[in-house]
């Protein structure tokens, strides 16, 4: 029989499977292949790790991380009365695997998900052929083809697919929970939980669970934050070298863009950058406008960077050569200021409530203007707790106490309410178990500082 032939010169495969083996055999190939050049297996490139080392960050225990981690979860779901744990949020499967698939699409397209048993298997859902996106992280049992029931794949047959799918999560919590039929869930639409709650399987509070157990940071993970942190750094610089009148914001932003990415960062969260008179009031998000010199230049970097460790930094630059303003100088200085002394403030033992009590805050005529918290936590992303002016500060607000081992990152935004220009810094904090440490080091602009 003759071989099909694909046009006039190419075979449709480049061998006969039954030379090379079973169509099972081929697969498992397939996936050692592809496991074995995953990102996450390769690294993050010469650039990168020369940076690392001459800022003397040694490399994390990736097998370390992912243990510690799994073990806050479980930990938490027993202290919790959970029989485990079913994810959605790509930043919860993170935690929980090490793996990543995707993760802005599925962060709106729920097509993944993960369940952790308090006591059993790692079970992830994934993506269509995606089994080797996990093979490297070692704490993941089994990988089997999720059931998405979004609308973009079930039409009007959601309520068939909700079905199959619960079907899946019922019998892993039979197998595994011990007659615990009680689970946390992170995201779920009414459908799910309806399905569930049919087949005798009750949910609770998956985003409780999951930020508890990210709240306390091990040595592996800081040492994998600071490494995030010198990656966007880095950008910062290249991004700052970039400054001239003339360059558009958005021209200005897609260095630290391309910048995180050449150093296998991952993505950034917001588009914070504002210049001149769109930096007061803040939340702009960058534009078009070309920058002209004697422009304050602010920013947020909300990045996503190596080991998908936020690094939330933020500056605000003079554009050109020329000198600040009385004005411009003033803003910076408040901001400066505020910053160091809200940073002081932070160490073990203090109470939340106490801490945004003794916190410096904005003048009067900046007040009105102010960022909307004073702290928040930091990780994989921003992270509970988030902490707010005193006079902010209502019945619902949570309070707790600052713990060694925790990151928060604390903020300033000075500009006058009808003013022109405003200033933003942001510094990314460790709490040591005699005060803190701050894991941030770009520098302030000198000729801001005065």
């Amino acid at each position: 029989m003759e071989t099909q032939r694909f046009g006039r010169h190419r075979k449709i495969m480049p061998f006969e499977p039954e030379a090379a083996g079973s169509v099972e055999a081929l697969r498992e190939a397939s996936r050692h292949k592809a496991a074995s050049l995953n990102q996450h297996v390769l690294g993050y490139g010469a650039q990168a790790e020369a940076e690392w080392q001459a800022a003397g960050i040694a490399a994390p225990d990736l097998a370390a991380m992912r243990k510690y981690r799994l073990d806050r979860i479980r930990s938490e779901l027993k202290r919790r009365g959970y029989a485990g744990a079913l994810l959605y949020d790509p930043v919860n499967i993170r935690y929980a695997t090490d793996s990543t698939n995707m993760q802005l699409w599925v962060a709106h397209n729920p097509t993944r998900h993960c369940f952790v048993a308090a006591d059993g298997p790692v079970v992830l859902f994934d993506y269509f052929s995606c089994e080797h996106l996990s093979d490297h992280s070692g704490v993941v049992d089994e990988v089997r083809p999720s059931v998405s029931w979004m609308y973009l794949y079930s039409g009007e047959l959601t309520p068939l697919k909700v079905r199959r799918w619960a079907a899946g999560i019922a019998d892993l919590v039979a197998q595994h929970g011990g007659g615990n039929r009680r689970i946390a869930v992170d995201h779920i639409n009414p459908e799910g939980a309806e399905e569930l709650a049919r087949l005798g399987v009750s949910i609770g509070n998956g985003e409780a669970v999951m930020e508890s157990a990210r709240l306390i940071k091990s040595p592996d993970e800081i040492l994998a934050m600071r490494r995030s942190i010198v990656a966007c750094e880095a950008a910062m610089g290249e991004m700052e070298r970039a400054l001239e009148p003339g360059i558009s914001e958005n021209e200005l932003w897609a260095e630290l863009h391309r910048g995180n990415i050449a150093r296998g960062g991952e993505w950034i969260e917001t588009r914070l950058l504002s210049s001149g008179p769109r930096t007061n009031p803040w939340f702009q998000e960058c534009s078009s406008r070309v920058i002209e010199a004697g422009d304050l230049v602010a920013f947020d970097t909300d990045l996503i960077g190596p080991y998908g460790f936020c690094a939330d930094l933020s500056r605000t630059w003079l554009c050109g050569d020329g000198k600040p303003s009385n004005e411009q100088r003033d803003l910076f200085r408040i901001a400066a200021d505020q910053i160091a002394h809200n940073t002081e403030l932070m160490r073990p033992g203090i109470s939340f409530r106490e801490l945004v009590k003794r916190a410096a805050v904005p003048p009067g005529d900046c007040f009105p203007t102010r960022y909307g918290v004073l702290y928040h936590g930091v990780g994989l992303a921003d992270e509970y707790p988030t902490l707010p002016h005193a006079s902010d500060w209502t019945e619902d607000t949570p309070d707790g106490v600052l713990e060694a081992g925790m990151v928060l990152c604390v903020e300033s935004y000075i500009g006058r309410l009808g003013g022109r220009e405003g200033v933003k810094i942001e510094e990314q904090i460790l709490i040591t178990e005699t005060g803190n440490q701050q894991l941030s080091s770009y520098p302030l602009d000198e000729r801001l500082l005065g």
